[in-house]
């Protein structure tokens, strides 16, 4: 396997090519010093579910995995709190306002981007729209659709991180006898 950080050839800071692999996770410039780090970024998942024990569920307009299910959310943007991220892609996918109820678990992932791999941290939160909003695909999600709880197949995820917290969310709520 690559290293995370193959790609980059040269340093960021000063332009040198004795830009070399540091350790596991970094390359540091053998001209001026400098070491960039290869860290996870941080990335939301919103879980909504409506009254009828169903889950709001978006179809991927986009590579990667396109075509297949998704859940709503996405990168978290430089300076705004995860919790902020995570409404604001509902917002941008659903068009839809909502509130999250609580901070449901983590999954690493890793997001092929532009032919770079990116490692995120997926931060999944349950959440319920505001009374009265509808939903509307839009930005990365080319449908929506709610799917009942015991009708979920995580293998129609196309990202390993979704299918797998969709699976641990499954147990989760059959643990709290929701389904």
């Amino acid at each position: 396997m690559a290293h995370p950080l193959a790609l980059f050839k040269y340093c960021p800071c000063c332009g040198a090519a004795d830009f070399s692999i540091h350790d596991a996770r970094s390359k540091r410039c053998g001209q001026c010093g400098f070491t960039y780090y290869h860290n996870a970024s941080a990335s939301t998942v919103a879980v909504i579910l409506n009254d009828r024990a169903e889950l709001l569920v978006t179809r991927r307009a986009f590579e990667p995995a396109k075509g297949t299910l998704d859940l709503p959310g996405g990168f978290v943007d430089p300076d705004e709190a995860i919790e902020t991220g995570c409404l604001r892609e509902v917002k941008e996918e659903t068009g839809a306002q909502a509130e999250i109820v609580r901070y449901l678990f983590s999954l690493p992932n890793t997001y092929n981007y532009s032919g770079f791999d990116v490692h995120t941290a997926d931060s999944f939160f349950l959440c319920r729209l505001q009374t009265g909003q509808k939903v509307a695909p839009s930005d990365d999600a080319a449908e929506l659709m709610w799917i009942p709880l015991e009708k979920l197949c995580p293998e129609d995820f196309g990202l390993g991180s979704i299918r797998r917290g969709v699976e641990k969310l499954i147990l989760l709520l059959m643990k709290e006898n929701t389904i």
